[in-house]
């Protein structure tokens, strides 16, 4: 023991205080602000607990039965259990890859699994609410591969069929990608499926974020029509932030070879094991109630921001997410984003249909209701949230009017503790003021 590192033991405030310091910055803004993040959610302790186990210590190259490294009989179990309930969780599934790290790296693996470099590919524009690993310019998808775009139509802003009849047409792409991170309605998959086969492709559907909405049978499902499905586990899923991959029986090998040895390294089995946890705790008829409670949600802020003037580009939402026009308030995306930030409401600004302004400015902001619901805020807070968009936004240059909202926000976060936030870790700690010249915050 005399040579054992004296620091292994030691806890990360006493190591890395500046690091611990941040965690803890963190922990009270996410204590004290409302997270309205679409892509963003809080995750189950489990998860949590798993993601920050002893398996992190494990190398395990290859697959279950197949490792390059000994030591692996016990992880082999890990992955298994993740496989088998991902495919459970997903009836009409019939092959899954655990591995990915990411939901663009689950992308990627579908690319090196349908295509080799060069060849077409029919996907969403970015900014029409495509994603950026769908054929973005500066993306791998767009530098590596040749994407031809569909988008919406300008009347409603749903999906212009017309568009993709022509689009994959004109193409003649390997695949079809059906998936967006922008479109607030329900995607018809086996529309999709129909096109893309009638003209040789195969159809990869990205549900990442909406695959927790799929889960619990509050969308339709992308199978038996997708050739090729990819997601991410965190969003609607409320897994560790990593991803996911699926592929029909006859594209199996290829799609494990994509990930290993295509792209990937050694798997992160502690990651493997939170999804694990999040798929079996997602097969539970609770995960299917929080599920509809963020729809309700969903369509009561849409409702809501509608009221206080804001454009809800297709006039609602279907699912988790509400898209928004800020023009008519008189500010870009960007001034509302950081109105909304200064008030402790967190969103982002987005791309909206018809576009004028720059990705780093945007005419427009997109809303979520899973994390705030999971919080177990409910439709009272939804009308809340929209008041203090519009008052924020009104107010945005005068500091004692944001700080006297920024007040009422974090006593409302309040009422609803961040699962898994140890709150007599933070309870006597104020909220920080980011008006604290005006304000009289305690």
């Amino acid at each position: 023991m005399a040579d054992r590192d004296p620091l292994m033991d030691r806890s990360i405030r006493e190591l890395d205080p500046a690091i611990a310091d941040a965690i803890a910055r963190e922990s009270r803004r996410q204590r004290d602000h409302i997270e309205l993040i679409a892509s963003e959610n809080y995750t189950y302790a489990a998860v949590r607990e798993a993601q920050g186990s002893v398996l992190t210590n494990k190398y395990a190259e290859g697959y279950p039965g197949k490792r390059y490294y000994a030591g692996c009989e016990f992880v082999d179990d890990v992955e298994n259990l993740a496989r088998e309930r991902a495919l459970q969780l997903y009836p009409g599934s019939e092959h899954v890859n655990v591995q990915p790290h990411s939901g663009a790296s689950a992308n990627l693996a579908a690319f090196a699994a349908s295509m080799q470099p060069g060849d077409r590919f029919v996907a969403m524009d970015l900014s029409q609410g495509g994603h950026l690993s769908h054929g973005a310019a500066v993306n791998v998808s767009g530098k590596w591969f040749s994407p031809t775009f569909y988008g919406v139509r300008p009347d409603d802003g749903l999906v212009d069929w017309d568009g993709v009849e022509r689009a994959v047409a004109t193409a003649k792409p390997k695949i079809v990608i059906a998936g967006a991170s922008a479109y607030p309605r329900t995607l018809d998959f086996e529309r999709f499926a129909a096109i893309a086969h009638a003209h040789g492709a195969q159809l990869l559907v990205d549900m990442a974020h909406i695959s927790g909405l799929v889960a619990a049978g509050v969308h339709p499902s992308p199978f038996p029509h997708a050739d090729w499905v990819t997601s991410t586990t965190h969003k609607t899923l409320r897994g560790p932030r990593a991803g996911i991959a699926f592929a029909r029986a006859d594209g199996a090998a290829a799609i494990d070879k994509a990930v290993f040895p295509g792209l990937q390294g050694g798997p992160l089995m502690h990651v493997i094991a939170a999804k694990a946890v999040a798929f079996g705790l997602a097969l539970r008829p609770e995960f299917r109630d929080y599920m509809q409670r963020t729809l309700d949600n969903a369509k009561t802020l849409a409702n809501a921001l509608a009221a206080n003037g804001f454009r809800v580009i297709t006039g609602g939402t279907d699912n988790h997410l509400i898209l928004c026009d800020v023009t008519p308030l008189g500010v870009t995306g960007k001034e509302a984003t950081a109105a909304l930030e200064s008030i402790g409401v967190t969103i982002n600004k987005n791309s909206i249909p018809g576009e004028t302004r720059s990705p780093m400015v945007t005419s427009g902001v997109r809303y979520g209701t899973p994390a705030a619901t999971t919080r177990g805020m409910g439709p009272r807070e939804m009308e809340q949230i929209a008041t203090w968009s519009a008052e924020a936004i009104a107010a945005r240059e005068n500091p004692a009017a944001l700080a006297a909202i920024e007040r009422e926000v974090a006593k409302v976060a309040r009422e609803f503790p961040v699962p898994g936030l140890d709150a007599r870790t933070l309870a006597d700690e104020a909220p920080s003021a980011r008006h604290a010249a005006t304000s009289d915050a305690p």
